[in-house]
């Protein structure tokens, strides 16, 4: 996974998409881990979450063509 914003805004929007998908089905699998209490590292829900927020943000930039990414 990509853990820092310079990697995240290098990526195509495809890839930003696809990565998309995949942390919201890592938080939803965290989800459930944390309520059947199999969840071995919670602190990476916050980590997840983060990088949402800023996959969401490197998207919505480009939508309004202020971002660095060029697809």
């Amino acid at each position: 996974m990509a853990n820092n914003l310079e990697e995240i805004k290098k990526l195509s929007i495809e890839k930003l998409n696809t990565r998309l998908e995949d942390c919201h089905e890592s938080m939803i699998n965290m989800r459930f881990q944390k309520v059947l209490g199999d969840l071995e590292y919670p602190q990476k829900i916050k980590t997840i979450k983060k990088e949402i927020a800023q996959i969401k943000t490197v998207l919505r930039e480009h939508d309004l063509g202020i971002g660095e990414n060029k697809s």
